[in-house]
């Protein structure tokens, strides 16, 4: 009773959200498009007509005042019922590779933010479209933004889907930041297995082995503050199969997809893996550890009794 009774509540929440939008009269295009054409770094990389099948491509442009989104979205045909797959930095080329694994494999819609044609700059995980400072797509999920948050979440469904969240991450983490036992970090990273703080709460990996034989290939679960972290979504089963896993307290909002969704009870796990660099060989690794981890979060996270796992393409 009380699942079915969260269930209902995340349900209304969402129709809220979507409603705000609705009201709120934003620009919305949506237009279907060859993914063989498409003038993007992402799909050039992706060519082969095999990677498509089944799946419908969908260019979607949203106003907000004085910011535009470009967004596609993609759908498996086939398999509508699976997670909703979410890639919001453009420049992390890995995760639109493994997103194209999961969502042929498991179903469901992914979306995807687009911050221009090349994605090989830094620059490209901002949006630049705004009319004043460049915007990060994963640091801009707030009620104030009904427009762009509805775009991304418009295919939750009345049951809302898993939410699994795709990025790649520096190496390590910044020497700023505070480690697990008060040691400092080495890299340039924003998170990381040996990270820990208030908001931080790592769980390594008892073995040490592929894909979580480096401190950046993890699985992050938000909670609530006002509740202990056990309640993050998955993150038992996840740290009982051995994953590294990061538990998010979420006390007030930082504007990410992670804090956005515990906070309007939306079951959500972020994937991610250490950027390997846009050649062909660095996509393909870091592709292949977050195409191990979803099968995991797959298996142990998702309801959905139709899903098995069912790698059909590498």
């Amino acid at each position: 009773m009380k699942r079915r009774w969260r269930m209902a509540w995340a349900g209304a929440m969402l129709a809220g959200v979507l409603a705000t939008s609705a009201r709120a009269g934003q620009p919305v295009d949506r237009e279907p498009v060859d993914p063989l054409t498409v003038a993007d770094a992402d799909f050039a990389r992706n060519r082969d007509p095999a990677i498509w099948r089944d799946l419908a491509v969908t260019r979607v442009s949203v106003e907000e005042g004085p910011v535009s989104w470009r967004l596609f979205r993609i759908a498996n045909v086939h398999m509508p019922d699976g997670p909703l797959w979410v890639v919001t930095h453009d420049n992390e080329n890995a995760t639109f590779a493994a997103m194209l694994v999961a969502l042929r494999s498991y179903g469901g819609v992914a979306i995807i933010v687009d911050s221009g044609n090349e994605d090989e700059d830094p620059s490209a995980r901002f949006n630049w479209f705004t009319g004043s400072k460049p915007i990060d797509p994963n640091r801009h999920f707030f009620d104030r933004n009904p427009g762009y948050v509805g775009a991304i979440l418009a295919d939750l469904g009345a049951r809302p889907r898993l939410i699994v969240a795709l990025h790649t991450n520096e190496p390590d983490f910044d020497p700023g930041l505070t480690g697990c036992g008060g040691v400092r970090g080495q890299g340039a990273g924003n998170i990381s297995i040996r990270l820990c703080s208030q908001r931080w709460h790592p769980v390594a990996a008892p073995v040490r082995r592929w894909p979580f034989d480096d401190d950046d290939s993890l699985a992050l679960v938000p909670y609530l503050a006002s509740r202990p972290p056990g309640s993050a979504m998955c993150g038992t089963a996840l740290v009982a199969a051995g994953y590294n896993v990061m538990f998010e307290r979420v006390a007030s909002s930082d504007g990410s997809l992670s804090n956005y969704a515990v906070q309007h009870g939306l079951r959500y796990v972020n994937v991610e893996t250490r950027e390997r660099g846009s050649s062909p060989d660095g996509i393909a690794a870091a592709r292949d550890r977050l195409v191990a981890m979803i099968d995991g979060v797959m298996e142990r996270c998702d309801t959905f009794p139709e899903l098995r796992l069912r790698l059909v393409m590498r």
